[in-house]
């Protein structure tokens, strides 16, 4: 009997540890923040300014911002779960060679932003971000909000609170708890998880025009979620996929093209209504 209770209560201290340790465990394993702070100049970016905002919650958050071109619209780019904003210079250079506007988050506790991420966090200040480009005269028909990877639960919870001209997901996932349960099949991923990003739940409540881009060779997030999540859109919504792309490589197989020519025809089309209705 002794025994039995002593296996009882090691059983108990174990459940604690779980209980106690997982959300900590959790975000260690979902956010991995690089804390090194660069200015975009020392990042080989010109005409790019760097913006800090503060959180209600009295935390700082580092922005990188590039102005559109007359008639161009701007991307909100929210961006995968590592690296820095330095690591997408390349792309923010590629995005203002075009004329494209686009503004850069920083992540809690990446890039020089402080304090802790989280999905509330992310969120809130994804839309604080997306309000310090309307109050700069950005109106919401000329603003994408462009999510990678762990960016595109974020994106998809700014299009349900604010008006967008359309949402671009790059390697969507249906929720990072499917994620979670194919990357750590041995955790208690569904019942312990308090940062979920349910992406399809979201979309039910959203109808600007999506696009999905996806490599197909995609070993973090598999390619099926980004089409589940295509078929869920209650608007207008197309998937480009790159057979030969993996997570984070398919603008080497024409994911910059197929973005652009998306957003030129997507603008183009509502000058079209517009002239008519006119």
């Amino acid at each position: 009997m002794d025994f039995l209770i002593g296996i009882v209560a090691f059983g108990c201290l174990v459940a604690l540890v779980v209980i106690i340790g997982a959300p900590k465990l959790e975000r260690s394993l979902m956010y991995m923040a690089d804390p090194t702070y660069t200015k975009p100049g020392e990042a080989g970016l010109l005409g790019v300014s760097e913006e800090t905002l503060e959180t209600p919650d009295g935390d700082k958050i580092i922005v990188w911002h590039s102005a559109p071109k007359p008639g161009q619209p701007t991307l909100l780019y929210l961006h995968g779960n590592a690296g820095t904003l330095a690591d997408r210079a390349e792309r923010i250079a590629n995005y203002q060679r075009v004329g494209r506007g686009i503004c850069v988050m920083s992540y809690r506790g990446y890039s020089g932003s402080t304090g802790r991420p989280s999905e509330r966090a992310n969120v809130a200040d994804a839309v604080l971000t997306f309000d310090m480009l309307t109050q700069r005269g950005i109106p919401p028909e000329d603003i994408f909000a462009y999510g990678e990877s762990i960016g595109s639960g974020i994106a998809v919870q700014l299009a349900r609170k604010r008006p967008l001209a359309g949402l671009i997901l790059d390697a969507p996932y249906t929720s990072i708890v499917d994620v979670a349960e194919l990357c750590y099949p041995y955790l208690p991923a569904r019942r312990m998880m308090r940062d979920r990003y349910e992406t399809l739940e979201h979309l039910q409540h959203v109808e600007v025009p999506l696009l999905v881009i996806h490599g197909e060779a995609d070993r973090v997030i598999p390619v099926e979620m980004g089409r589940k999540v295509a078929a869920s859109a209650r608007g207008p919504a197309e998937i480009v996929t790159f057979p030969e792309a993996g997570h984070s490589d398919h603008h080497l197989y024409g994911s910059f093209e197929a973005i652009n020519a998306w957003i030129d025809r997507l603008r183009g089309a509502g000058r079209s209504s517009m002239a008519q209705a006119g």
